[in-house]
C-alpha cells in the first residue's frame, strides 16, 4: 500500500522536475540567444553611441554654456541664456533667419511638388520612360556645389536667365543681389534640384493606380482634366504626402546651396537656421549660441514631422 501510494507522488515530482528543468533550459537558451544578438548589434550600438548619443549630449551641454571652441576647461555654464538671446529684442534669429528657413522649405515643397506632379504625369504617357526619369534624376547625383555655381552664373546680369529676359524685351534682374529676389531665386534652384527624386516616387505611385479606373472614366466620357482631379490626384495622395514630408524636412535643413550661391546675403535675405549655426560656431566662435539654435531647429523639425505623421495616420485608410 505504501509503495502504491508513493508511486504517483514520485511520478508527479519527476514530472514537475522535468518541467522545471525544461523551463530553466529554455530560459538559458533565450539568454544565450540574447547575448548572441547583442554581440551582433554591438558594432551598430557602439556607432550610434559614439556618433549620435555623445555628440547629442555634448551639444545639449554647449547649448547651456559659453564656449569658444578650444579648451574644454573653458566651458562656462550659463543656463538658458543662449536660448533667451536667440529670441531677445534685436535678435535676427526669429526674423528673418527662422522665417527665411520656413519660407525656403515651404517654397521648395510647393514648386517641387507642382513640378514633379506635372512632369511625372507627362512621363507616364511617353515612351522611353526610364530615359526621361534618368534625365530628371541627374541633378540629384550632381554635387550641390556644382549645381549652385552653375545657377549662380546663370543668374548673373550677363547670364542665361537674364539673356532670355532681354530677348523677351524685359530688363535684367539682379536675382542674387536684390534682397527681394534672392530668396525666391535660391528656392527655384532647390526645387529644380529636388524634382528628380520626387518624380521617381510619383511615377511609382502612378504605376500602382489600376488601369480599370481610367477605363471606367473613359467609358463615362470623363475628360483628361476630370480624370486627373477625380482619379489621379486622390489615388496619388500617399505618394504626395511622402514627397511633401521629405522635401519639407530637406528644406528646413538646407545649408550648402545657400552658402554656395549667396552666403546668406545680401544682408540676411537668404540666411537660414543651418547657415546661422555654422556662422555662430565657426565664424564667431560662439558654440553655445550655435548649439542652442540647433536645438531650436530640431524642435521645429520635430513639430513638423509630428504634424505630418498625424496627417499620415488620419489618411491611413486611404493610404
Amino acid at each position: 500500500m505504501v509503495n502504491a501510494t508513493l508511486a504517483p507522488e514520485a511520478t508527479e515530482r519527476a514530472a514537475r522536475d522535468r518541467s522545471a528543468a525544461g523551463v530553466r533550459g529554455r530560459a538559458r537558451h533565450r539568454r544565450r540567444q540574447a547575448v548572441v544578438a547583442y554581440l551582433f548589434l554591438a558594432p551598430t550600438l557602439l556607432f550610434y553611441a559614439v556618433f549620435l548619443l555623445l555628440p547629442l549630449g555634448f551639444a545639449l551641454l554647449l547649448s547651456m554654456s559659453r564656449w569658444a571652441g578650444f579648451d574644454l576647461g573653458d566651458i562656462e555654464p550659463v543656463g538658458l541664456d543662449n536660448f533667451a538671446g536667440l529670441f531677445a529684442d534685436g535678435s535676427t534669429f526669429l526674423a528673418p533667419i527662422l522665417t527665411n528657413t520656413l519660407l525656403f522649405a515651404l517654397g521648395t515643397v510647393v514648386l517641387a511638388l507642382a513640378g514633379s506632379v506635372l512632369v511625372a504625369t507627362c512621363i507616364d504617357k511617353l515612351r522611353f520612360q526610364g530615359l526621361w526619369r534618368t534625365l530628371y534624376f541627374l541633378p540629384i547625383v550632381t554635387t550641390v556645389v556644382a549645381v549652385g555655381n552653375v545657377w549662380k552664373y546663370m543668374y548673373e546680369p550677363g547670364g542665361l536667365v537674364n539673356g532670355v529676359l532681354n530677348t523677351l524685351g524685359l530688363g535684367s534682374v539682379a536675382f542674387l543681389q536684390d534682397p527681394d529676389t534672392a530668396l525666391p531665386a535660391v528656392v527655384v534652384v532647390q526645387a529644380w534640384a529636388s524634382v528628380g527624386s520626387a518624380i521617381l516616387v510619383l511615377t511609382a505611385g502612378l504605376k500602382s493606380i489600376p488601369e480599370s479606373y481610367y477605363e471606367a472614366a473613359a467609358l463615362d466620357g470623363a475628360g483628361s482634366v476630370t480624370v486627373f482631379w477625380r482619379i489621379t490626384l486622390p489615388l496619388l495622395r500617399p505618394s504626395l504626402l511622402f514627397v511633401c514630408i521629405t522635401q519639407f524636412l530637406t528644406g528646413l535643413q538646407s545649408f550648402a546651396l545657400i552658402i554656395v550661391m549667396t552666403g546668406g546675403g545680401p544682408g540676411d535675405a537668404t540666411n537660414v537656421a543651418a547657415l546661422e549655426m555654422y556662422r555662430q560656431a565657426f565664424s564667431y566662435g560662439d558654440w553655445g549660441t550655435a548649439s542652442a539654435a540647433a536645438f531650436v531647429l530640431f524642435t521645429v523639425v520635430l513639430a513638423v514631422t509630428l504634424v505630418q505623421l498625424w496627417l499620415f495616420r488620419r489618411r491611413g485608410e486611404d493610404a
